[in-house]
């Protein structure tokens, strides 16, 4: 397999970490403790357990040379009495002359092969005759066998001799202590992680406008002071919002006293050529007030509530044939979503009306997404809008005179306020070409 270039290597290594808060701490955390256990683990087995195996090896090859020696210096069967006795008695050591046999030529060795190695390098160090030994086939003792001219000297020694059987009792520990650490870390981590996801949650509920009432900041110094400076600000731009909703109220409040005096003088005056002109006049401006405020306001009070997505097409689609267009609804059954009702049927009804402003057939589809958000599509026959004016048409007070026809009533609010709508919901609208011919305002909503 080729390697990567040295270049390439960070931005490999990028890709394939945790990307989240909570996965990045983790790994801060367990990184360092598995390389830690790695390197204790390693230096223990190699400074430690290696050596105490070896001397053990060492003085058990010792032992056996002794056995071997003594018999080969008076190999009588008295001679081999005494021996089995004494290495029984000093040693610990079953020895057994098996006469007329010879070493077997299976060898078999441990899956590691570290104490097979260590015993084998110290038997050769002590003896001089042909040996065979097996530390597999007796869990608790070793098997090793010396040839003799008369036979085969078998010598059964306990594990112990041989092996530091011990060192796993170490390693328990070890594993132990760190689970424990990692666990109250890991908890740690959790809570801290979990103070941030509530603070996005919340500036998520506020920016679809859900208040959170009951949000507190928690966790660490630093995640609670940006907690407070998400308070502060949010009560900032409440307070702004209120602001520019007072103001406009109190403004649409003052044009509407002396709009009621003119169409008051209006009906009591003697009919004359200009007055079905003036009326008209009269009724766009009352339109612009109520249009004005209703941007301002945003229905950012409404409370969320679950709502069928079917009733609310089929109450848009009903608006929308007294414009005169021809109204088509194609719904999912049982498809429900928890809206603001009133501001979101505004936002539909506003689409739905700007379609029906500019042709002659209107379509009101909604799908649910694979990903669990909501999809609505409002499309029309009419000239459309081109695709780099696209933007251009959510601006407030924008009017596209070139690619649409004016809409003598609007002022260019309805594309916009229906965009804030969708935003405050956590959606957006985009703008695109009908397979009627005309213009398709997309709505998506997250699940």
């Amino acid at each position: 397999m080729r390697l990567l270039p040295a270049s390439l290597w960070p931005r490999f290594l990028k890709r394939r970490l945790p990307s989240s808060l909570w996965g990045r701490s983790l790994l801060i955390i367990v990184l360092p403790v598995l390389v830690m256990q790695v390197a204790v683990t390693w230096a223990f087995f190699d400074m430690h357990w290696q050596t105490v195996t070896a001397r053990l090896s060492d003085g058990l090859a010792g032992d056996i040379a002794w056995a071997v020696e003594s018999y080969a210096d008076d190999p009588s069967p008295e001679n081999m009495e005494i021996i089995t006795e004494r290495a029984e008695r000093s040693m610990s050591l079953s020895v057994q002359l098996r006469e007329g046999e010879i070493l077997p030529d299976e060898m078999r060795r441990g899956a590691l092969g570290v104490v097979d190695r260590t015993l084998e390098r110290a038997l050769t160090t002590r003896l001089d005759q042909p040996f065979w030994f097996d530390t597999t086939r007796y869990p608790a003792y070793v098997d090793i066998r010396v040839q003799q001219p008369q036979g085969v000297l078998r010598i059964i020694a306990p594990r112990e001799r041989a092996v530091a059987t011990q060192a796993h009792i170490f390693v328990l520990w070890l594993l132990v202590a760190t689970v424990l650490l990692m666990g109250v870390a890991i908890l740690f981590i959790r809570n801290q992680v979990r103070a941030i996801e509530r603070l996005a949650e919340a500036a998520e509920a506020f920016g679809r406008g859900e208040a959170q009432e009951r949000f507190k900041p928690h966790g660490a110094r630093e995640v609670r002071a940006a907690a407070q400076a998400f308070l502060n600000m949010r009560d900032r731009i409440q307070r702004h919002i209120e602001q520019r909703t007072a103001l406009l109220a109190s403004v649409s409040h003052d044009l509407r006293t002396p709009l009621t005096r003119l169409r008051l003088e209006l009906a009591l005056a003697p009919p004359f050529k200009r007055a079905e002109a003036m009326r008209g006049d009269m009724d766009e401006m009352e339109h612009m007030i109520d249009e004005y405020l209703a941007f301002a306001r945003g229905e950012s009070g409404e409370a969320a509530q679950p709502i069928s997505i079917a009733d609310l097409l089929n109450t848009a689609a009903e608006d929308t044939k007294r414009a005169g267009a021809e109204v088509e609804v194609d719904v999912e059954d049982g498809l429900i979503a928890t809206l603001r009702p009133l501001a979101f049927k505004r936002a539909v009804i506003n689409l739905a009306g700007n379609a029906a402003a500019h042709g002659e057939h209107v379509r009101l589809a909604a799908r649910a997404l694979p990903s669990g958000g909501l999809e609505i599509a409002i499309e029309d026959d009419g000239p459309g809008i081109p695709d780099d004016m696209h933007e251009e048409a959510f601006r407030p007070f924008s009017r596209l005179d070139e690619s649409r026809n004016q809409n003598r009533k609007g002022v260019g609010l309805g594309l916009a306020i229906a965009r804030d709508v969708a935003r405050g919901h956590g959606g957006d609208i985009t703008l695109g070409r009908s397979d009627m011919g005309g213009l398709r305002a997309l709505i998506r909503l997250p699940g």
